[in-house]
């Protein structure tokens, strides 16, 4: 049996921290950008923890 490969795509995208939680780029700063307020684009950054209804497809992704 062949070993298991990561989801690349996902593992791009998803970061584990050293407690093993999932952390994530915050989505809605791509495009559009002009019409959002100024306010909204800077609550936008930085990371967040990924939803509790995902972490567990998440981690299979990862091979985790």
């Amino acid at each position: 049996m062949p070993k298991m490969k990561s989801h690349t795509g996902a593992g791009k995208r998803v970061r584990v921290t050293g407690r093993g939680k999932l952390v994530a780029q915050q989505s809605g700063l791509r495009h559009n950008l002009e019409k959002k307020p100024s306010t909204r684009t800077r609550r936008l950054t930085g990371t967040v923890e990924v939803a509790k209804a995902d972490v567990k497809r998440i981690k299979k992704l990862l091979g985790r």
